[in-house]
């Protein structure tokens, strides 16, 4: 079973010929609204590519929670800890160019409530699956690391965005994923190399996975150190590819996977993800993923 402790939006994402800088205005044919938050996404990849999964976050009392939780719904992920607050549900508008490329800015609203406790301990046992990010209180998040740790789970964190947490919060999870900007914040942090490899080491065999994009994965396990390749696509927008990435490298490895094995059909879902416009909407089904990786091949 997955349990994800994070952010719940919706998205308004507009399609742009160029991605604004400071000063600017620019016009774009149309906009989507959509389900989004990392935490939501990464909740609907697990679920989508086959896991039991629980969403634990918050959503305020006003019209845009329901849509902001409508693909979770379809995706049959639990929302009996998803609490209702008296906060504006979180929003992010995404802007993105014709390349796929996107800039975001998020009102994080309810998501600033979530709370570690809405997630009970017996649910943090040997065998689960814990997955959390930086969208809700740092704080918070924290605490369910430590929680989790002490009940045997496997704690996935991406640390997204980049965010300061306790150094023994860090060395207290399993796999940290980071993106590249991510991953040189942390390093700069920490006082080490920007790899993988040496931010393993510098938080004492934590596994880490920092993803690349276009370029990949960089990968350190206890054990090993590899280059995971990315599948070249014609990206539409890579708006919630890191998200599905996550997702689905947590509910592989809550099903027995090893981390080689995880990191492969996760970069198989978020090549396709990319493929797709949206956000949320974009994440693909596991039987899509099958047959994507097996024409990849």
């Amino acid at each position: 079973m997955i349990v994800v402790f994070g952010s719940v939006n919706l998205d308004l994402i507009f399609a742009l010929p160029h991605i604004p800088r400071a000063g600017d205005t620019v016009l774009g044919p149309t906009t989507r609204i959509e389900p989004g938050g990392k935490g939501a996404n990464q909740a609907v990849a697990a679920a989508r590519d086959g896991g039991i999964t629980i969403m634990a976050g918050a959503v305020g009392h006003d019209a845009l929670a329901d849509g902001a939780l409508r693909l979770l719904r379809a995706a049959g992920v639990d929302l009996d800890r998803v609490a209702t607050v008296a906060a504006s549900t979180g929003c992010a508008a995404i802007a993105v160019d014709p390349a796929g490329n996107n800039a975001i800015a998020v009102g994080s609203g309810a998501n600033l409530f979530a709370r570690a406790s809405q997630v009970e301990d017996s649910l943090l046992c040997r065998g689960n699956t814990v997955v959390v990010q930086m969208e809700v209180p740092a704080a918070q998040t924290a605490e369910l690391i430590a929680r989790a740790r002490a009940g045997g789970a496997r704690i996935v964190l991406n640390l997204a965005p980049a965010l300061p947490l306790p150094e023994a919060a860090l060395r207290a999870v399993d796999v940290l994923v980071a993106n590249e900007t991510e991953g040189a914040w942390l390093a700069d942090h920490l006082g080490c190399a920007a790899t993988a490899e040496s931010l393993r080491d510098r938080l004492g065999g934590v596994a880490v996975v920092l993803t690349m994009g276009e370029a990949g994965a960089a990968v350190a396990s206890a054990d090993e150190c590899w280059h995971e390749p990315a599948i070249s696509v014609e990206a539409a927008d890579t708006t919630a590819a890191g998200d599905c990435f996550v997702g689905v490298l947590a509910h592989r490895l809550d099903h027995g996977e090893t981390l080689r094995a995880a990191a492969r059909r996760a970069t198989a879902a978020a090549a396709l993800c990319c493929t797709r416009q949206g956000s949320q909407g974009s994440i693909p089904q596991g039987v899509e993923t099958d047959g994507f990786s097996a024409a990849s091949s």
